[in-house]
């Protein structure tokens, strides 16, 4: 009996104690912060605008499906699944298996609507009158800046998709009504996003006040990233003559300069420079790189703790799995630790490139190898045969762009590079694209030969300028670079070149790929959530 009067006296000593204490008893008040607490000022905005990076970033190295970076390449022209395939990459050379349900769709759907409405918060919050702590200059760097991101996941939503949803402020409460704008309202949304952005962003990074752990200006939106992105958006669009003007005053701006000579970490190494681009340690602005324009920075994550988004596989993905060969031991001359989920096609290794192009170099795509392992004493410094399947994955003839030895990670995992968003040689390509849709060959054909010229290739005539040409010389100049499936997409040329360059590949052949996949499936999730309005699915889908 005395036990339980014990227990009632303390529970009512505990009652009182809480009752007589004030409603705010347990409110914390924090008398200071390391994190920005609202988007009202300086701190809040910087934070939120590395967000936009932060998720961008995150779109390309996504590595919970590890495939993921051949999504963007296998089934097109340049490139096809090895039995080292992951999964994600299936319906992308199966066609067939291609349905509203897919994972690939679905995530890039997401992922691109994150970044818009990352960017409609700041763009509200700097359109808001009652927030005073920043001026007006503060106000529309900020908003050119959001602007760019949206415009930019704008444009690859509507290449991917088609008609989209257009949102334009922050979603905070659950949307359930939504419907596909048409194609010119997300056309006009995107150039008047990158008219603003082009007329308030910094004329060059390098003049942000911006630095990273090293003291070394961090690569921030630039006029110039706007309008290389709006004169894809013109060609797109069919707006020919507008790209051209985009691509000419980046060119014409005096501000990059294709690299033609050797620089930075290799210069006085076996290389060319060509290659020095895509060397780890080469590929920003202020390490030498004369032609970046926009370059996503990734950070050694043993030095700089958070410096990298998630887990790049590209390295990975491209690079030959010549580690499982004994006698093979991962190198940095090799490109690192590779696994080959990919292969580039025949007409990429055997049919793209002249004679004496530096694209085609060594240096930047492997193409024989040679035991390495000093424990194989009989076979070291001997060339590896090509045999079997290994010639296949593990001995296969590979781009060396993504390729880098990190001595604190053998293994391989993760990849520590650089993005190389957008650069000058592209530029050059776009411009070609442009000129040749309006007729104007001879122009097209000295784009391209400024290419050329710095590649030590042959040079082209008016005679030899098509889509097809240009669409030739952007795989010889940017293969492993661009998104080719995007590319393909966006100028309607999928079915055809896929279909006639690279339909024969005895692993994984591109097949079922017709017309509809033009366009990628409406995510069946997105349809069957938004309740209370019709979201169309694409046709065949």
């Amino acid at each position: 009996m005395k036990k339980y009067s014990i227990i009632f006296i303390s529970a009512a000593v505990l009652i009182a104690s809480f009752t007589s204490c004030k409603k705010g008893y347990l409110n914390e008040k924090p008398y200071s912060s390391y994190t920005p607490l609202t988007v009202t000022d300086s701190l809040g905005f910087e934070a939120s605008a590395i967000g936009l990076y932060n998720l961008t970033t995150s779109i390309l190295t996504y590595s919970s499906a590890q495939g993921w970076p051949s999504v963007w390449q296998v089934g097109t022209d340049v490139a096809n699944a090895t039995a080292q395939q992951q999964g994600i990459e299936v319906p992308y050379y199966n066609y067939a298996q291609l349905t509203s349900t897919d994972g690939a769709a679905s995530y890039i759907w997401g992922r691109y609507y994150a970044v818009i409405n990352n960017a409609n918060t700041l763009i509200d919050n700097a359109e808001d009158g009652s927030n005073t702590k920043l001026g007006t200059v503060g106000k529309r760097q900020v908003e050119a800046e959001a602007k760019f991101f949206r415009a930019y996941a704008y444009h690859h939503l509507a290449t991917l998709f088609g008609r989209v949803p257009i949102t334009i402020h922050s979603i905070t409460t659950p949307k359930t009504d939504y419907t596909r704008s048409s194609l010119d309202d997300v056309n006009n949304l995107i150039v008047s996003d990158l008219t603003y952005a082009i007329t308030y962003l910094a004329d060059l990074n390098a003049g942000s006040g911006r630095t990273n752990t090293q003291n070394k200006p961090v690569s921030r939106a630039n006029k110039y990233m706007a309008m290389q992105l709006l004169a894809e958006a013109y060609l797109r669009m069919g707006k020919n003559d507008l790209a051209e003007a985009q691509t000419k005053a980046i060119i014409n701006s005096g501000k990059f300069n294709l690299v033609s000579a050797r620089y930075g970490v290799r210069a006085s190494g076996s290389g060319d420079y060509y290659s020095d681009m895509f060397v780890y340690g080469n590929q920003r602005r202020w390490q030498g790189n004369s032609e970046a324009i926009w370059v996503l920075e990734q950070e050694n994550p043993t030095a700089v703790v958070g410096g990298n988004v998630d887990n790049a596989q590209q390295r990975r993905v491209f690079g030959a799995a010549y580690y499982a060969i004994p006698g093979m031991l991962p190198c940095d001359s090799l490109g690192g630790r590779g696994i080959a989920r990919l292969r580039l096609s025949n007409w990429v290794l055997y049919g793209l490139y002249p004679a004496g192009d530096m694209r085609n170099s060594q240096y930047s795509i492997k193409r024989r190898y040679y035991y390495n392992d000093p424990a194989y004493p009989a076979l070291y410094g001997k060339a590896v045969p090509f045999t079997g399947a290994d010639t296949l994955f593990r001995t296969c003839p590979s781009t060396l762009k993504w390729g880098a030895f990190d001595p604190n990670d053998t293994f391989g995992y993760a990849m520590i590079k650089d993005f190389i968003m957008m650069r000058l040689g592209e530029t050059y390509l776009l411009q070609a694209e442009a000129q040749v849709k309006q007729g104007k060959t001879a122009d097209a054909a000295a784009s391209i030969n400024a290419l050329r010229t710095r590649a030590k290739a042959p040079q082209v005539t008016a005679a030899q300028m098509t889509l097809d040409f240009v669409l030739d010389e952007r795989a010889r100049e940017l293969v492993a670079e661009e998104n080719r499936r995007e590319t393909l997409m966006r100028t309607g040329t999928l079915v055809d070149r896929a279909t006639r360059l690279n339909s024969n590949d005895a692993v994984h052949p591109t097949t079922g790929l017709t017309s509809k996949n033009l366009l990628l499936p409406i995510p069946l999730t997105e349809i069957q959530l938004n309740k209370d309005a019709v979201l169309e699915q694409n046709p065949g889908y």
